[in-house]
C-alpha cells in the first residue's frame, strides 16, 4: 500500500548498513556510546523518500532503542537523518510502525 508501513521483519544487510551509519547520531540523542548495537527488526514506508523504523538491541540485556530514520530519494542526495527515537525500550516491546515516536 503506497504510504503504508511494511510488516515488521528481520533486518537485511541494507538496513544494517543504515543502522550503523546513523549510530553516532542515535548515540548523541541518547547521550551515551553503546557497548553493543545490534539491529533486530525493522519496517519501512515509502514517502518522498523512505522512512525506516527499527529496533536496536543496545546492551545485550534486553534494553533497546526504537528509531525512525528518513532516507531522502537519490535525486535529493540520499541523505539519512534520525527523525525520532524511543529510549529505553524493553526488548519484548513490539516495534509498531504506525506508532509515533517521541524523542
Amino acid at each position: 500500500m503506497p504510504g503504508g508501513w511494511s510488516p515488521v521483519k528481520p533486518v537485511t544487510l541494507e538496513v544494517i548498513k543504515i543502522c550503523l551509519e546513523v549510530r553516532p547520531e542515535i548515540e548523541k540523542m541518547v547521550g551515551t556510546n553503546f557497548k553493543i548495537y545490534i539491529p533486530v527488526v525493522y519496517s519501512s514506508q515509502v514517502v518522498a523518500g523512505i522512512n525506516y523504523k527499527f529496533k536496536v538491541n543496545e546492551y545485550g540485556d534486553g534494553v533497546c532503542v526504537h528509531a525512525l530514520i528518513f532516507q531522502a530519494l537519490p535525486c535529493y542526495g540520499g541523505e539519512l537523518s534520525v527523525t525520532e527515537i524511543q529510549h529505553p525500550k524493553p526488548f519484548d516491546d513490539p516495534l509498531i510502525p504506525s506508532e509515533h515516536l517521541q524523542k
